[in-house]
């Protein structure tokens, strides 16, 4: 509910231009609607008028606590969606800038132009040599200095993030003015105890907008300001990290406890991790999608590392570890592929988990990851994906990831009786979802099951059953058996007691053993047999003249193509019109089974 609140009074007293009268009303208004965030529309035109005379207010010498005033007073009105034009303006946008901090505008550089050497860049200069080089050309000076007053910043920062949050204007001025660039330099001294949480928080949440919303920001940050190795730092920073190793991080003055027994990080830590985090997936986004060089390499792989310590740190709190988490593990599917191998660098030490000689904590937390957002079953497309096609790739280019999984996920088969959809292993709960009625998730599942199976298309039927594998084998043209075109090592054969016993039995269709069925067609002649036969074409032919069903027949490719009109036709006409031959699927298990 609105708050009722005397803006005429307000405005009459900021209409004086004293700042004692304007400090005592803008107090009591910011008091009153602190914990105001709708508004009546009867009041619009006040509110508008209030936020003029709050800029006007601001371009003039201000003690501290009239500028801290004015600044919540631009926070609360910037609340309002509908009420933001007083700020939609250059100039506007550019006076709470300065006061944050952040304004990089020169006197020798047009307004929209590209800016030149005497901006503030953020990248060429060292400590007060390139602040002076730097403020030179600058037409206000910005309180970025250790007497800046902290409050003040903090309140203009959050203002910019309700301009940007609420209007794409707002988005287009900030991108303009270059403001990133100002956001940077200060997100360089990630080392200063001179910050506090809050104005080190609200810059990173600018950042984070900035680089959601604007495509030309994002690409900015990440080329022009160096934003992996920038960011990549601050995130070092703010987890206290030291490095054991070239790419083996620990928690600094605490290099010798082992990950499990570390302290939970702060609160505070956590929030601006996450930040971090959210910044550094909206910079990566395409990074998959093309070659990276040699020191690119470089880079991605030390921030691996410090996402790999993300996984085994935890939060106060279980939830709030699950969400860093998860962040940490969106992130990580950004990263090329090659580079996730400094998931398996750490030494082995004691009580971590060791497969082939190798450090697996870092991909079992991974695994138990991925099972708890299967197990939580809500919104699988967005929770449940990221860390499965994580894992996926993972396994598809190193082998030791890979057997690790396979001895996790899809040990030596011995329950041959049940389906493999039914039961609570994780075998199990991974069929179940290939047959999901959301087709990125069913498609993902048996992707990554397919991955594990070597895509062996025979192993693949083995584990999850024809039915279950049929739609991944349809797609990739190999519902007639074979493998697919990964390159995997051979291994030996390691078929269980159970699973040779049974395997005489087994449905392929279900993959579990069936009891033997009576055969519906006993006692009856050949020319019967071949009656009910010509029903069922004719059933198909009629289904198929009335747009019921299409039917579709298996081609020589391995994929399933229809069958015209004419040929089904044929068929109910002609009972020895022979449709084409059907090769049953390769169900030899002869092929590697080792883990």
């Amino acid at each position: 509910m609105a708050m009722k609140m005397d803006l005429k009074g307000i405005i009459e007293q900021m209409e004086t231009g004293e700042q004692d009268a304007a400090l005592t009303a803008l107090q009591s208004y910011n008091r009153e609607m602190n914990h105001c965030f709708t508004f009546s529309q009867e009041d619009e035109q006040y509110r508008e008028l209030l936020g003029e005379l709050v800029l006007s207010f601001l371009n003039r010498e201000l003690q501290p606590s009239c500028q801290l005033a004015c600044l919540e007073t631009i926070r609360i009105l910037t609340r309002d969606k509908d009420c933001l034009d007083p700020f939609l303006s250059r100039s506007a946008m550019s006076t709470i800038a300065r006061y944050a901090g952040i304004a990089v505008f020169s006197t020798a550089t047009p307004a929209h132009s590209q800016p030149g050497e005497g901006q503030v860049e953020g990248e060429g200069g060292e400590g007060e040599e390139a602040a002076e080089a730097s403020s030179e050309g600058m037409e206000e000076a910005s309180p970025s200095s250790e007497n800046a007053d902290q409050e003040v910043i903090a309140e203009a920062l959050k203002s910019i993030c309700n301009i940007l949050l609420h209007n794409q204007t707002g988005q287009v001025i900030a991108a303009d003015l270059q403001l990133i660039k100002g956001v940077a330099e200060r997100l360089k001294q990630c080392h200063d105890p001179i910050w506090n949480h809050e104005v080190r928080f609200f810059d990173l949440r600018l950042t984070f907008l900035l680089t959601a919303l604007r495509v030309d920001v994002r690409a900015q940050l990440a080329q022009e300001l160096h934003g992996i190795s920038l960011l990549g730092n601050h995130l070092e920073a703010t987890l206290g990290l030291s490095w054991a190793d070239t790419l083996e991080t620990a928690r600094a003055g605490l290099e010798d406890v082992p990950p499990e027994q570390l302290p939970p990080l702060s609160r505070q830590q956590i929030e601006l991790a996450m930040e971090i985090l959210k910044i550094l997936f909206n910079i990566t986004f395409d990074t998959t999608k093309r070659k990276v060089d040699e020191e690119e390499a470089a880079g991605y792989r030390h921030l691996g590392a410090i996402l790999r310590h993300c996984l085994m740190s935890h939060a106060d709190g279980e939830e709030r570890t699950e969400e860093f988490h998860s962040h940490a593990v969106h992130l990580l599917g950004n990263l090329p592929l090659p580079c996730l191998d400094v998931l398996l660098m750490p030494k082995v030490q004691q009580g971590s988990i060791e497969y082939m000689g190798v450090n697996m904590d870092a991909v079992n937390m991974l695994l138990e990851y991925m099972e708890k957002r299967l197990d939580g079953g809500h919104k699988l497309k967005e929770t449940l994906l990221p860390s499965l096609n994580l894992l996926t790739e993972s396994a598809r280019i190193h082998r030791e990831t890979r057997k690790f999984l396979r001895s996790k996920v899809l040990p030596p088969l011995r329950d041959v009786k049940n389906k493999p959809e039914v039961g609570n292993s994780l075998r199990n709960k991974l069929v179940r979802i290939m047959t999901h009625i959301d087709t990125d998730v069913k498609d993902c599942a048996a992707e990554f099951l397919f991955v594990l199976c070597k895509e062996s298309v025979s192993r693949f039927i083995k584990y999850t059953g024809y039915g279950n594998a049929a739609g991944l084998l349809a797609a990739r043209g190999l519902l007639r058996g074979g493998r697919d075109s990964g390159i995997y090592s051979e291994d030996e054969d390691s078929e269980t007691e159970e699973y040779r016993e049974a395997k005489a039995h087994i449905n392929p269709i279900t993959g579990a053993v069936q009891e033997e069925q009576p055969d519906p067609m006993e006692g009856m002649t050949e020319e019967q047999k071949e009656i009910e036969a010509m029903k069922l074409v004719q059933m198909f032919d009629r289904l198929s003249r009335t747009n019921l069903i299409q039917p579709m027949q298996l081609g020589m490719d391995g994929k399933m193509r229809e069958i015209a009109p004419e040929d089904l036709h044929k068929l109910t006409h002609n009972p020895l019109f022979p449709p084409e031959p059907r090769q049953e699927p390769v169900n030899s298990d002869s092929e590697d089974e080792a883990q």
